[in-house]
């Protein structure tokens, strides 16, 4: 697997703020990072837990609310996850990955320790629901 500079930089913003994640219940804390087409910033987010667990948002759905509200619309081109162990995004993630991911799109689950595996979200959500499924209005 090749790791560009610009992975190791996400991999290092990923394990830097998974160190600020609020997990109290879980004790569970996960850090991502991600770089969109439209800027070369790294966008980062942690999990913040809630005692009502629905209130919740990971890590991936924070940093991509971060990327939206600094840049509006997005395409997601790489996101690396660092967990305890190298573990996937849970599906309410996954469904809103699809929102802002394309096919070029990588994935990179990792440790603190390295980065273990580089997919496409398609390896995860292999069938999505996506607006091309909805019938929005004409103008």
């Amino acid at each position: 697997m090749n790791i560009t500079p610009e992975i190791e930089s996400c991999w290092t913003a990923a394990c830097e703020v998974r160190q600020h994640a609020y997990a109290p219940y879980s004790n569970y804390q996960v850090g991502a990072a991600l770089i969109t087409d439209q800027s070369p910033q790294i966008f980062r987010g942690c999990n913040v837990e809630n005692a009502s667990y629905g209130a919740t948002i990971c890590a991936e759905r924070n940093a991509i609310l971060s990327a939206v509200a600094a840049l509006g619309t997005i395409t997601i081109r790489d996101l690396v996850l660092v967990t305890r162990e190298p573990a996937s995004p849970c599906g309410m993630c996954l469904q809103v990955l699809s929102e802002f991911c394309d096919s070029e799109t990588r994935i990179f689950l990792a440790s603190p320790e390295k980065i273990f595996h580089r997919h496409a979200l398609t390896d995860f959500l292999p069938i999505q629901f996506s607006s091309d499924k909805l019938e929005l209005p004409h103008d």
